[in-house]
């Protein structure tokens, strides 16, 4: 069994990573780290685990456990990191934007991956220290990977994308609060959101002089998912294209090319990312849909835990959706 921790459980994503990690075959969960709940059962936090598990939230981490995920809010983790010595068999798997970009992956003596396993699976399975991507990167990165591996995103991309609430974390705010956020939708950050940086860097890995690429986001009037669109201009026929999507996720067991239209409740819940290709004209629209908090986050955590231990890249993934 692999040993595993979590730092900072009280929050949406840590949630979800103590829900899969309790049913994991393979997986023991050992402790979840808070300072503001230590001694509280989970399930004080998390009601959806009563009567799941008796662990309580502590303020004293394990430091030899074989794999700690970090779910801190973003540019917490090195400041948690720097006070703090794990084992030397110790993975770290971090869910913040703390290490996502190159010029950051390097760290303490750490050197971390970008782990999107439809990117870099090999890698993902040698290192011992891992950036999970951001939800909307990667529903957006698995819109575009095969175009870009292709040399095909050579005009301007425009991508459209609905998050639900539990994408701006668990913390109250203005534009989270019930009453705001139904019946409502409103853009946010357009043509500047943080995640932008890791899409480019992915992107321009595979094609060096891909186009650029305007992102705009929106709140959504829904708890959690993300419906992305994005266009841009390929000559390429559709048949074509979607040959070179079935080629590219061939050996992806999350992500598919549907060739029926998408709507977002199909992957609520899962770890599935769901895409579907249309064209109009010289027009490409690739449309995905993933669960923010699952894909978009523990859920691709866990996945890419399978990889660095050598499991089964699906294990304790499989998730069925509550599409009705």
């Amino acid at each position: 069994m692999i040993t595993t921790g979590i730092i900072g459980g009280s929050g949406y994503t840590g949630g979800e990573l103590i829900r899969l990690l309790l049913h994991h075959p393979w997986a023991s969960l050992k402790f979840v780290y808070s300072t503001t709940r230590a001694g509280k059962p989970l399930s004080s936090a998390h009601a959806d685990l009563l009567g799941q598990t008796d662990l309580l939230f502590t303020d004293q981490p394990d430091p030899d456990v074989d794999v700690v995920f970090l779910c801190l809010g973003h540019g917490n983790s090195k400041e948690f990191l720097k006070g703090r010595k794990f084992s030397d068999k110790t993975r770290i798997i971090d869910l913040s934007n703390d290490f996502r970009l190159a010029a950051d992956r390097h760290f303490q003596g750490m050197d971390f991956v970008y782990g999107l396993p439809e990117l870099n699976k090999e890698r993902i399975k040698k290192t011992g220290y891992l950036a999970n991507p951001g939800c909307f990167a990667t529903a957006i990165q698995l819109s575009l990977l095969p175009l870009a591996s292709s040399g095909l995103l050579q005009d301007t991309v425009h991508v459209h994308a609905l998050t639900g609430s539990t994408g701006a974390g668990i913390s109250p705010s203005e534009t989270t609060h019930f009453s705001w956020r139904d019946n409502n939708i409103s853009w946010y950050k357009p043509f500047t959101h943080q995640h932008l940086g890791e899409i480019n860097e992915s992107l321009k890995s595979l094609q060096p002089d891909a186009a650029k690429l305007l992102f705009l986001p929106i709140r959504g009037n829904f708890s959690r998912g993300i419906f992305s669109t994005a266009t841009t201009r390929v000559k390429a026929p559709l048949e074509e294209i979607r040959k070179m999507y079935a080629d590219y996720y061939k050996d992806a067991p999350f992500t598919h090319v549907s060739v029926e239209s998408l709507h977002l409740k199909a992957v609520v819940n899962t770890n599935q990312a769901y895409l579907h290709l249309l064209k109009h004209e010289d027009q490409l629209l690739v449309t995905a849909v993933i669960d923010n908090l699952l894909k978009g986050a523990s859920g691709q955590a866990v996945q890419n835990m399978n990889l660095m231990f050598g499991l089964h890249e699906a294990a304790g993934l499989q998730l069925k959706a509550s599409a009705f």
